[in-house]
């Protein structure tokens, strides 16, 4: 495996879209996974979860000169770390839905437990960030209601890859909202029935990688956590399924990935919702 020092939250959001994919290797297969790739998940997704909460107490009271001073740092540091923890509960919630029904499917307690502490603390960890935007004198208007879409984009992206895990075990629990994750389910169900039907998923993979490279700027403050928590989940499937993974490195995808408002209506399309619905 590459040694992989830094990841931006993009970068796990379209991990979290592999390990939809080949999520069910370990749900159906039995593939045992490590408890060193858990131990290691548990303690780099605490460290993160640390620096969100010292830096969202920074933020949230932040001295008055501070702010005038470096105005624009300010901003670059409050985008980055609510960017990163809202898009980062995409994988957080996806790897909590694996490795819950990998445990069930095994009759095991393996991963099960940290998976959805982790998802629990980052939830809290998203409502104060939430708070943070709502209170308004650390956040700008305009700032605030571009991480907001943010959050309702990303919430759609962790339904629909969550619809596609509950073809292979019933985890709609783990989503934003279960009911449009079944959603999600059955159209995905019923276009794999279609002609053409397998070529719906990496589209949808690459609407994904394309739209998270417009919404997301170029900060990712916990970049160092973040390739720790991501290894560690690789660490769980069997050495070189992901990595190898034609979704991921195809000449046509990586094409397709570079146009963001092709990426971003066709996600629109399969989504149900429209290009430029809030």
């Amino acid at each position: 495996m590459t040694a992989i020092s830094a990841m931006h939250a993009r970068e796990l959001v379209e991990l979290a879209a592999s390990v939809t994919v080949h999520g069910p290797v370990l749900i159906r297969d039995g593939w045992p996974i490590p408890e060193w790739s858990i131990e290691e998940y548990w303690a780099a997704s605490k460290s993160r979860l640390d620096r969100w909460g010292r830096a969202l107490k920074q933020l949230s009271t932040p001295p008055a000169e501070q702010r005038a001073a470096a105005p624009a740092a300010h901003v670059a540091l409050t985008r980055g770390v609510v960017e990163e923890i809202f898009s980062g509960e995409v994988l957080t919630r996806v790897w909590a839905a694996v490795a819950s029904a990998a445990d069930r499917e095994q009759g095991e307690t393996v991963a099960e437990p940290i998976a959805r502490s982790v998802l629990v603390n980052h939830r809290e960890a998203r409502h104060r960030a939430l708070t943070l935007l709502v209170a308004g004198s650390a956040v700008s208007p305009a700032l605030a209601e571009k991480l907001n879409r943010l959050l309702r984009h990303v919430d759609r992206w962790s339904d629909l890859l969550i619809g596609y895990l509950i073809g292979a075990a019933d985890v709609a629990e783990f989503a934003a909202n279960p009911d449009r994750a079944r959603d999600f389910a059955e159209d995905i169900r019923h276009r794999g029935t279609l002609s053409g039907g397998r070529r719906v998923w990496p589209l949808i993979h690459a609407s994904l990688r394309s739209a998270l490279g417009a919404r997301l700027g170029p900060a990712s403050p916990n970049a160092d956590l973040n390739a720790r928590i991501g290894l560690s989940i690789l660490g769980c499937f069997p050495p070189g399924l992901i990595e190898g993974a034609g979704c991921l490195g195809s000449f046509w995808l990586d094409r397709l990935a570079r146009t963001a408002d092709q990426a971003e209506g066709l996600l629109g399309i399969l989504t149900g919702n429209p290009p430029g619905d809030a």
